[in-house]
């Protein structure tokens, strides 16, 4: 059976975002720069990016595909990353509200799914086709996914820096069990591979 990852970036601090998250600065303030060392250090980083990058399917919050928000969707959104957004596989998009799936260039296609995380992970791992179901964030998807004790590796990608607000990643989680497997990393991020480790 396919294995479920999650990569995240997060600061030093536990957050994914930083404060005041707007349609116009969905990272909020500070949150961009968590990201840099995936612009300036590519080559040094390069495995963790094919890593993120390799899974079949894809799993993602309302909130990572269109911003704070709530209700009905406007169906002009078509996501933050172009007519060819960088998945190249099917992703499952988590909401209340349905929608028409959106097929874009390159092999991606958001599909939205209103009926709970165990329903999006069936139709990940369908389409997956044997490859790995990528929990692909943010915040609150990732939190429900290790609550629920449904991933087998958490990737985190962590800043040297500290944000002090904003969305963190771990508030609310309990009894969450980890194994570090693999450190590495460069100037702008350390790299740490965490198997979860079943309860008891």
């Amino acid at each position: 059976m396919n294995s479920v990852t999650c990569d995240l970036t997060v600061s030093l601090d536990g957050f994914l975002a930083g404060p005041h998250q707007s349609p116009s600065n969905p990272l909020g303030e500070g949150g961009e720069d968590l990201h840099r060392w995936q612009f300036e250090e590519p080559e040094a980083n390069a495995g963790a990016l094919k890593g993120i990058l390799s899974a079949g399917a894809y799993i993602m919050g309302r909130n990572m595909f269109a911003g704070p928000g709530a209700g009905p969707w406007d169906e002009g959104w078509r996501g933050w990353w172009g007519e060819e957004p960088p998945y190249h596989a099917p992703v499952f998009v988590l909401t209340h509200h349905p929608r028409p799936s959106v097929r874009m260039q390159g092999g991606t296609t958001f599909h939205f799914v209103n009926n709970g995380i165990e329903s999006a992970l069936a139709q990940a791992r369908e389409a997956a086709a044997g490859k790995d179901v990528a929990i692909a964030g943010g915040a609150e998807t990732a939190r429900q996914f290790l609550s629920a004790g449904l991933i087998n590796e958490l990737r985190l990608h962590i800043a040297p820096l500290i944000l002090g607000a904003g969305e963190r990643l771990l508030d609310g989680v309990e009894n969450l069990r980890l194994e570090p497997t693999e450190v590495s990393g460069t100037r702008l991020v350390t790299h740490v591979r965490y198997r979860l480790v079943p309860s008891a």
